[in-house]
């Protein structure tokens, strides 16, 4: 129940490529890109509390430009982010919606950012909270078959808080200085009792930055959707899963600079790879997840390794 909560604001660049003015204006905010993956369309134990906890990593040494070619930062320029998510979830026991049950999902990002010394004179923000995101949700009792479960899933309508450290002096930020709604579909489809399909589809929707700096008034990043999905198997009975995971990020409309479209900066990205799940028990899950991206438009394309803890009270 989280999203991606680093802003990775080096297609930023762009606006300084492309517009006269040489402000820096591609900056989508953090997103949930690779966070969530297996067993994704419920709680994992019924109503109650729970306590998450992600780590990721993310390192790219190639930012493209909306053609997908490398900009030129410096053949030996590296960004990497660690990404810090404390999330605490309430799940009721009480219908509100054809069944579905409300809930309450709140994260609190911390993120370290850092790029070497580039061509284009990107600089990062250091080390800082990020954007909080606020998120109620209904979540539908799973539907059952012969053998199990067959399908749960959930609607949640994530909101993201302009709270996090932001300077307009800097490209990299952990906050965007604006507020955005982000609402998903969450949902695991159970294939067979040991085989699972999951999906997490968003769409994004972004008010205005008043403090882009650049010397512009303000901007508005443009919408965009936004899935991960993941398939595993179940190879040690009610203990391990492991599969697939991976991620797509589309930006559907442009940004926008004093009201005005700027053409040539929709974002774009694709990152796939292997992971896993353990269960120590029904109240105690432990995820791991890499993805290697590709098909980046306007976007960084490097990798990132995911750890996520998830505990039941």
């Amino acid at each position: 129940m989280i999203r991606r909560c680093m802003k990775v604001a080096v297609w930023g660049v762009l606006a300084g490529l492309f517009l006269s003015t040489q402000a820096w204006g591609y900056d989508l905010p953090a997103l949930n890109l690779g966070f969530t993956s297996f067993l994704d369309g419920g709680p994992p134990a019924g109503p109650g509390f729970y306590f998450q906890e992600y780590v990721q990593y993310y390192s790219a040494d190639k930012f493209a430009d909306d053609d997908g070619r490398k900009l030129p930062l410096g053949d030996d320029t590296e960004f990497k982010g660690w990404i810090s998510l404390t999330q605490v979830i309430y799940q009721s026991n009480t219908a509100v919606l054809f069944g579905g049950k409300w809930g309450l999902d709140v994260i609190l990002p911390l993120v370290s950012l850092d790029i070497d010394e580039n061509n284009l004179g990107l600089k990062d923000n250091g080390t800082g909270f990020g954007d909080l995101l606020v998120g109620p949700y209904i979540q539908w009792d799973p539907i059952m078959g012969r053998n199990g479960p067959l399908l749960m899933h959930r609607i949640e309508l994530q909101m993201i808080f302009p709270t996090g450290k932001y300077d307009n002096d800097k490209q990299l930020n952990q906050g965007s200085n604006f507020f955005s709604f982000d609402p998903y579909w969450a949902g695991t489809l159970f294939l067979t009792p040991q085989w699972t399909a999951s999906w997490r589809l968003h769409y994004l929707w972004n008010a205005k930055n008043d403090n882009p700096g650049g010397g512009l008034d303000d901007t508005r990043a443009g919408q965009a959707f936004h899935a991960n999905f993941a398939t595993a198997y179940e190879i040690l009975p009610h203990r391990l899963r492991v599969g697939i995971n991976g991620f797509f990020l589309k930006q559907t409309t442009d940004f926008e600079a004093n009201g005005d479209d700027v053409e040539g900066q929709k974002e774009r990205v694709f990152g796939i790879g292997p992971g896993m799940v353990y269960h120590f028990s029904q109240d105690d899950h432990i995820f791991f997840n890499a993805y290697f991206e590709t098909e980046a438009k306007n976007h960084p394309d490097g990798y990132r390794l995911n750890l996520r803890w998830t505990h039941h009270f």
